[in-house]
C-alpha cells in the first residue's frame, strides 16, 4: 500500500515560471498601455463634454499674450476719430466734415480706404463715383434684439461689409475668431463679406492678388489657403463654425498699426506720404457713435482697456490677411483630432513609464515636474511658431497617468503583501504539523522506504540528469543538511541559458510528511516568486516535485560574493565602499521587509556582486519566514531558528526574528568591513550585550553612531526599518 502511495507520488508536477517570466516581463508594458489608454480615453471623453475648453481657452489666450511683440503693420494707417475730436465737432460728425476728410485723404492716393461709420442716413457720403470705388464702408446684420443698420444708400454694395464679429458667447465673451464671410438674410445689409475681409482683399487686387474658392469651398488668396475652422478645431469642442471663420492672429494692440486723429489729418499735421499706397482704416474709438467694443485675450493686460474698439478688429483681420499673403505670416494652426489623440496618448505613455521605473516618490516627482515643464516648453515653443497643440488635456494625460500607476503599483504590492500572508499561514500550519509527524514514534521508519538516489550519485545515469524534462545538471555548487544546490541548463529556451537548481530533502519519505512538505514547499515558492520580481533578487524560474524531493528553479546571477571583498581577502574597506554596501543592501531590504518577509540568513556569501552592472544582489531566500503584522492582540510567531553565528541576532536564534533582525546582520557585515574582525571574534560588552567594535577600527562617529544602533544586542533599540537607516545614512558626507 505504502509503496503504491510512493509510485503515485513519484509522477512529477511542475509549476514553470518560464512562461509567466516572460509575461512578467511584458507585464510593465501591459501595464503602461493599460493604463494610457484608460487615462487617454477619459480625459478625451471629458474635453468632448466641453468641460476642459475654459482652461485650454485660458492657456491659449496666456500664450498669445506672451508672444514678442512684431512690429506694427507698414501697409495700414489707422485714422481714429477720438472723444476729443467728437468734442470739437459737438459729438456729431456732419456729413460734410466726413466727405472733406474722404477728400483730403483721396488726395494723398491711398490704396483703399476703409470707413468703419454707420452712415445709413448720408446720401451724400463719397458723391463722387471715382471716390466710391475706393471706399468701403459698413453696415450691421439683425440680430435677436436688434435692427439691422444698412448701409449709406448711394453705395454698391460690393464695397459694403458686414460689421458682425463671432465672440465665444459660450464661454467668456473673448474675441478669438476672426469672420470673413457670412449670408445675410437681410434686406438691406446684404454683403456676404466682413468689412475687415472686404478691405483686405480689395487692397490685394490693387497689389494684382487675387481671391477664389476652391472646390472643397477653402478661400484661397493668392496662393495661401485660409482654412476654415471646424466646430472641433484646436481646443474648441462642438464650436458654432457658421460662416467663414479663422482665429485671430493677433498683434499686439500697442504696436497693431501707426495711428493719427480726425483733427491731425483735417489740420494738415500729418504727413501726406503715410497714405500713399496704404489701407487707411477710418473709424471711431468712441461707443457713443460705432456700437460693439469687445473683450480679447489682450483685455487682462493691465496696462490695455478692458474692450477693443470694433475698429481695431476689423484692422486685425485686414492685417492677418494682408500680412498672410504678402509677407508669410503664419496662420495659427492646429491638428486634426486623431493627432491631438496620438499627443495626449504619448504623454499619457510617458508619465505611465515614468512612474512605473521610478518608484522613489522624491524622485518620481522631480522627474515629473521636469517633464511637466518639458511639456509647457514645447507648446511654448510650437505656438511661437504658430501651432496651437493641446497643453491642458496632455497635462492632465501625464500627472493622472503617473497617478493611476501609482495607485495601481500601491494596490498589486497590497496584493501581493496579502498573498504572502496568506502563504505564511499556510507555511505555519505546514511546519506545526510537520513538528508532530516528527515526534510520532509510530511514523513508519526511513529504513523501511525506498530513498531515491541523489542526482549526482553514482548509480544515477547521465541520462537521468535531465530535472523536469528540460534542466541539465552540470554542476554541484554546494550542499547543507537540508540540500543541494546545483549549476544547470534549461534546454527548452534558446541558448540554453544557466540557471541554479536547489534541491530540498524532506526529513521523511512516508506519504503523510510528504503531503505537509508539499504544502509548505508550494507556500515557500510563492512567496519566493513574489520577492523574485525585484530587480536585485534572483527571479523563480520554475518549482517542482519529483521522486518526492522539491527543486527550486532560480535565476542565475553571474559574478562574486561580497565576501570576496572583505578581509582577510582584501585590506579593510573605506567608509565610502561600507556607505555604498550598506545603501544597496538596504534598499533590496525595504522592499522585502515592506511584504513582511525576515530574510534571516544576511551573510557576505548571500549578497553577490554582478558583473554586468556591478550591483549587489541578495540571495539565498530558501530559509525565508514571514512575520505577521504586529497588532495590540498579536504577537510575533515563532519559527525555526535558521541563520549564521556572528551575523544573526539573539532573538533570531531563540526562534523569534523580527525585520530588524536582517538589518543587525547587515550591520556586522559592515563592522566586518571596516574592522576587518570576522563578526564570531568580536566581543560582547558584559552589561549591555552590544558588541564592542570601536576600538579596532578607524571610523567617523556619525557612521560609528549608525552601525552601533543597527547591532543593539536588544530588538528594541535598533533601527526597526531599512527605510530609517538609508535616511541617516543620506546625512552622512563621505570625502
Amino acid at each position: 500500500m505504502i509503496s503504491g502511495l510512493l509510485e503515485k507520488l513519484r509522477v512529477p508536477f511542475i509549476k514553470d515560471r518560464n512562461s509567466r517570466k516572460i509575461s512578467l516581463g511584458n507585464s510593465w508594458l501591459q501595464v503602461i498601455l493599460v493604463s494610457s489608454v484608460a487615462v487617454t480615453a477619459s480625459i478625451w471623453g471629458v474635453r468632448e463634454l466641453k468641460w476642459l475648453q475654459p482652461w485650454e481657452l485660458r492657456v491659449y489666450d496666456q500664450m498669445l499674450r506672451s508672444r514678442p511683440p512684431e512690429a506694427p503693420d507698414q501697409r495700414i494707417l489707422l485714422v481714429t476719430i477720438t472723444d476729443a475730436d467728437l468734442q470739437q465737432e459737438k459729438w456729431n460728425l456732419s456729413d460734410s466734415k466726413i466727405n472733406q476728410l474722404l477728400q483730403k485723404i483721396n488726395s494723398y492716393q491711398p490704396g483703399i480706404v476703409g470707413l468703419y461709420l454707420f452712415r445709413p442716413q448720408d446720401k451724400n457720403l463719397a458723391a463722387n463715383k471715382q471716390n466710391q470705388e475706393n471706399i468701403i464702408s459698413t453696415c450691421l446684420f439683425s440680430s435677436v434684439g436688434r435692427s439691422e443698420i444698412p448701409p449709406p444708400p448711394n453705395f454698391p454694395i460690393d464695397n459694403v461689409g458686414f460689421s458682425d464679429v463671432v465672440p465665444d458667447n459660450e464661454n467668456d465673451q473673448i474675441l478669438r475668431r476672426g469672420l470673413l464671410f457670412a449670408h445675410s438674410t437681410d434686406e438691406k445689409c446684404t454683403t456676404s463679406f466682413a468689412f475687415g475681409a472686404l478691405i483686405a482683399i480689395k487692397y490685394l487686387a490693387k497689389q494684382g492678388v487675387e481671391y477664389e474658392f476652391t472646390d472643397k469651398g477653402d478661400f484661397l488668396l493668392g496662393k495661401t489657403i485660409f482654412s476654415r475652422l471646424k466646430p472641433n478645431s484646436g481646443s474648441y469642442q462642438h464650436l458654432d463654425a457658421n460662416g467663414y471663420q479663422i482665429l485671430l492672429n493677433y498683434r499686439h494692440p500697442n504696436y497693431l498699426a501707426k495711428q493719427v486723429t480726425l483733427t491731425e489729418v483735417l489740420s494738415d499735421r500729418v504727413n501726406p506720404s503715410l497714405f500713399k499706397d496704404r489701407l487707411v482704416i477710418i473709424g471711431t474709438t468712441s461707443a457713443n457713435l460705432v456700437p460693439g467694443s469687445f473683450y480679447t485675450p489682450y483685455s487682462s493686460l493691465p496696462e490695455q482697456p478692458a474692450r477693443m474698439p470694433a475698429l481695431f478688429i476689423h484692422a486685425q483681420i485686414a492685417s492677418q490677411l494682408i500680412g498672410t499673403v504678402l509677407d508669410g505670416r503664419p496662420l495659427i494652426w492646429f491638428w486634426p483630432d486623431w493627432v491631438e489623440l496620438i499627443w495626449m496618448w504619448g504623454w499619457a505613455v510617458l508619465g505611465s513609464t515614468l512612474a512605473w521605473w521610478l518608484r522613489n516618490p522624491l524622485l518620481l516627482l522631480t522627474l515629473g515636474g521636469v517633464t511637466l515643464v518639458v511639456l509647457v516648453g514645447t507648446c511654448i515653443i510650437l505656438f511661437l511658431q504658430a501651432g496651437w497643440v493641446p497643453l491642458i488635456p496632455s497635462a492632465l494625460a501625464l500627472t493622472f497617468s503617473i497617478i493611476s500607476v501609482i495607485a495601481y503599483t500601491n494596490y498589486e504590492n497590497q496584493r501581493q503583501t496579502q498573498i504572502i500572508i496568506l502563504q505564511v499561514e499556510k507555511q505555519q500550519e505546514a511546519i506545526a504539523q510537520l513538528n508532530l509527524l516528527l515526534e510520532d514514534k509510530t511514523a513508519i521508519p526511513d529504513s523501511q522506504l525506498d530513498f531515491p538516489p541523489a542526482i549526482d550519485s553514482p548509480q544515477t545515469k547521465s541520462g537521468d540528469l535531465l530535472l523536469g524534462g528540460r534542466y541539465q545538471i552540470s554542476k554541484v555548487l554546494g550542499a547543507g543538511g537540508f540540500g543541494r544546490t546545483y549549476l544547470a541548463q534549461d534546454t527548452q529556451r534558446p541558448g540554453n541559458p544557466t540557471c541554479v537548481v536547489k534541491k530540498l530533502m524532506p526529513a521523511r519519505q512516508d506519504s503523510r510528511f510528504l503531503q505537509v512538505a508539499r504544502r509548505l514547499f508550494n507556500s515557500e515558492a510563492e512567496i519566493l516568486e513574489t520577492l523574485g520580481k525585484h530587480e536585485r533578487i534572483p527571479e523563480l524560474l520554475a518549482y517542482f516535485e519529483d521522486n518526492q524531493e522539491f527543486y527550486l528553479i532560480q535565476e542565475y546571477i553571474e559574478g562574486h560574493t561580497l565576501s570576496e571583498e572583505l578581509p582577510p581577502v582584501q585590506n579593510v574597506q573605506n567608509e565610502s565602499f561600507v556607505v555604498g554596501m550598506l545603501k544597496e543592501v538596504l534598499e533590496i531590504l525595504s522592499f522585502v521587509h515592506q511584504h513582511r518577509v525576515i530574510h534571516r540568513d544576511i551573510k557576505p556569501t548571500n549578497i553577490i556582486r554582478r558583473i554586468k552592472d556591478n550591483q549587489l544582489i541578495l540571495i539565498d531566500f530558501g530559509a525565508v519566514k514571514l512575520m505577521q503584522p504586529p497588532s495590540s492582540e498579536q504577537t510575533e510567531l515563532a519559527t525555526v531558528a535558521i541563520g549564521t553565528r556572528g551575523y544573526a541576532p539573539p532573538e533570531q536564534f531563540a526562534g523569534h526574528p523580527r525585520l530588524c533582525s536582517d538589518i543587525y546582520a547587515l550591520g556586522m557585515i559592515a563592522i566586518q568591513a571596516i574592522t576587518g574582525i570576522p563578526p564570531q571574534e568580536l566581543h560582547p560588552d558584559p552589561e549591555t550585550g552590544n558588541v564592542m567594535w570601536r576600538q579596532t577600527a578607524r571610523v567617523t562617529e556619525e557612521l560609528a553612531v549608525i552601525l552601533d544602533k543597527m547591532v543593539c544586542y536588544h530588538f528594541s533599540d535598533r533601527y526597526q526599518s531599512a527605510a530609517a537607516v538609508l535616511q541617516d545614512l543620506k546625512r552622512i558626507s563621505i570625502n
